[in-house]
């Protein structure tokens, strides 16, 4: 027969704890135990004869004795009543209990409803009960479905839930899931004790494997029980059993493989039993006992580093499961993230393998705490250091700003990096850089300072460069790019294309007539730029940022022609008259002869710089790209407005002042002598510079 035990079998660490000190407490003369210390009669006549006496309650202890809590704990009154009988209490109680009592403590201070899942009649619950005034207590989702059914006022209050540690997880996981769709302010904590989730599971996989099964455990024991369910629903022949005297291999004649487990109450020596009366290969079983036992007490020490199993995450702890042991360790939050504002279920989730460095462990209390945080900051100054040779570029966040610069976190570790090395100019307000994410270059590393500097500049000229190189290795006549315009001067603007700054000249930034670059783009705007001509010696770029798919003249051909009235725009007097802007990029002139339906003396008595007005194309040149334009004939072409009819009493009262009819006013001249006919545009005085007549 092939026997199989499993890894998590026996005394858990509480158990075993409150037994070591009640054989501790038992040398030195006598202790009285209140309550079974576990569910193990053996256990229990084997602490009497070293002078352990069980009591039922703090009374039938003698004034001023030794009483030793049992790892399912007392309530809070039970002390009291110790307290007042003089008594030296041992507390035993198991550190996994202790916190529950401690979290719905806080739950009631809070004001909430502490909630606890598991047996109402288990010591354990009745201790938990014992730390509240309010709690209440239900065994699975249709008992608590049913007193929210009957109390219908605790969904609108907050609820606390703990588990009792030897709750079946499947029960557990089932009322968080439908609790937190009807409870409207509820939180969880997991307490199931690791070691507990761990059996259950390591038990139920061995009963898969098996076609025999032993559960060791004393009857009263609900986590013997527990154990005892979960395997027969995969092995059929599975039988519990106190110890050795209560087995007949008989029973398992015609099986191949055996599995053997035990349930927390139960010690090693009993479990020893059971293989040696079911197995003829004694040697071979001290073997395996021996390595089994070995493996459970593998010491931990602080500053271990240590992997493990995620087994629950609560709202102030993450619960782990470490490997090759049958510890289970906590991480309190604090010790999870350096981001105080993480939540827990964004660093793990239940299942995720996890690594961390033991930064408490005390086996008397059996108690380990865990830190990630810590872990990975040894990893994380390894990195740093490793950067400054490798010159690897590391990312971090600006977190704060000082005289003389600015302050980064990087993997958990405060970098400094002085102004001058912040990539900005001397002088800048660094304050908007708070809380950017940024890359940088580790210059020097003092660990034993906790000194750290880095240098943003370096990383951005490295990038820049590499940027430039790729331009200049790639660039063209005509090739587009998106970049930024970086600075402006009175003839244009310089736009970084990656890594290059090319030049916009003024004239190349719009098909309008503009004096100023900043009539058209600031500085930070993101434009789009093609490049007219660059040479690489010099490293000079000239690029453009007309769009030449809108080409002025064709723009205006298309939408006007000779006689058309436009609505223009007065951009430039000159002595001989003014041009006006009729679209973007094409300007007509009106000569001075034509800004009036009368003489002028100067362009500026009719029009002003600036003034949209009506004008008529009376010329376009299409081969010099050239338009006339007229305001006088828009004067003419306008109906002339009907006299106004005086009153007769008007009339009458004074004839002489009667108005001439419009008739036989003097006749204006057909036509304004020669010298104010339209000059044709090319007749323009020959100083005025082709730009200023038309831009092209």
């Amino acid at each position: 027969m092939n026997i199989l035990l499993a890894k998590s079998a026996g005394f858990c660490y509480g158990v075993r704890r409150a037994v070591e000190l009640a054989e501790e407490a038992a040398a030195g003369g006598p202790v009285y135990l209140l309550g079974h210390l576990t569910h193990n009669e053996r256990v229990i006549r084997r602490l009497e004869e070293m002078g352990a006496v069980t009591i039922g309650s703090p009374e039938e202890a003698p004034g001023g004795a030794t009483v030793l809590i049992r790892a399912h704990g007392e309530p809070d009154g039970t002390y009291e009543r110790l307290s007042a009988r003089g008594c030296r209490v041992v507390d035993a109680t198991c550190p996994n209990v202790t916190r529950i009592h401690q979290i719905v403590r806080a739950a009631e201070e809070k004001g909430r409803v502490p909630i606890v899942v598991g047996e109402a009649s288990h010591p354990e619950i009745a201790a938990i009960l014992g730390c509240t005034k309010g709690g209440l207590v239900v065994s699975d989702w249709s008992d608590l479905s049913a007193l929210l059914e009957k109390q219908p006022n605790l969904l609108e209050k907050p609820l606390t839930f703990v588990s009792q540690t030897t709750a079946i997880w499947g029960d557990w996981k089932k009322i968080v899931e439908n609790a937190k769709k009807v409870c409207t302010n509820a939180e969880f904590f997991d307490t199931i004790c690791g070691a507990t989730s761990r059996r259950q599971s390591e038990a139920q996989e061995l009963a898969g494997r098996c076609d025999g099964m032993i559960v060791i455990g004393d009857r009263r024991s609900s986590n013997t029980r527990r154990l005892t369910q979960l395997c027969a629903r995969r092995c059929p022949l599975t039988v519990q059993a106190e110890g050795a005297d209560g087995l007949d291999r008989e029973q398992f004649r015609g099986v191949s493989t055996l599995g053997i487990t035990a349930g927390a109450s139960t010690p090693e020596w009993i479990i020893k039993e059971v293989y040696n009366k079911m197995s003829d290969e004694i040697m071979e079983i001290e073997q395996s006992f021996a390595d089994m036992l070995e493996e459970s007490i593998k010491p931990i020490n602080t500053g271990d580093k240590v992997t493990g199993t995620v087994i629950a995450i609560t709202p102030t702890e993450v619960q782990v499961d470490l490997t090759g042991t049958k510890f289970t360790a906590s991480i309190p939050l604090s010790e999870l993230s350096d981001d105080p504002d993480v939540k827990p279920e964004d660093v793990v989730k239940v299942g995720d393998p996890i690594e961390a460095e033991v930064v408490l462990y005390s086996d008397r209390d059996c108690e380990i705490r865990l830190s990630k945080k810590r872990l990975e900051a040894h990893k994380n100054w390894e990195t740093v250091e490793n950067a400054v040779e490798s010159k690897e570029a590391l990312e971090g966040t600006i977190t704060e700003v000082n005289k003389g610069g600015l302050v980064a976190n990087v993997k958990g570790i405060r970098v400094f990096i002085p102004a001058s090395q912040s990539g900005k100019p001397r002088g800048a307000d660094l304050a908007d850089m708070i809380k950017n994410k940024i890359k940088l270059r580790i210059t020097e590393v003092n660990k034993a300072r906790r000194r750290v500097v880095g240098s943003i500049r370096a990383v951005a000229a490295e990038a820049r460069a590499a940027a430039a190189a790729e331009v200049w290795n790639n660039i063209e006549n005509g090739k587009r790019y998106h970049g930024t315009v970086k600075s402006l001067t009175s003839y244009g603007a310089f736009v970084d294309i990656g890594g290059v700054d090319g030049m916009v000249h003024i004239s190349e930034l719009s098909w309008s007539r503009i004096k100023n670059p900043a009539e058209v783009v600031s500085v930070g705007d993101p434009v789009d730029v093609y490049v007219i001509s660059f040479d690489p010696e010099k490293r000079k770029i000239s690029l453009g940022m007309k769009d030449h798919s809108q080409e002025p003249w064709t723009v205006f051909t298309s939408k006007y022609e000779v006689g058309d009235v436009a609505p223009v725009r007065i951009v430039k007097l000159m002595t001989f008259g003014a041009f006006a802007e009729i679209v973007p990029g094409v300007d007509g002139l009106i000569h001075i002869s034509q800004l009036a339906d009368h003489r002028v003396e100067k362009p500026a008595d009719a029009v002003t710089e600036g003034e949209t007005v009506d004008a008529k194309i009376i010329a376009i040149d299409n081969e010099n790209k050239k338009v006339s334009l007229s305001i006088r004939a828009v004067l003419n072409d306008a109906p002339k407005a009907a006299p106004v009819e005086e009153e007769p009493e008007a009339e009458k009262a004074a004839p002489a002042e009667e108005p001439a009819p419009v008739e036989e006013a003097p006749a204006e001249p057909e036509a304004a002598p020669a010298a104010e006919e339209p000059a044709p545009v090319e007749e323009a005085p020959a100083e005025v510079p082709a730009a200023e007549e038309n831009a092209e």
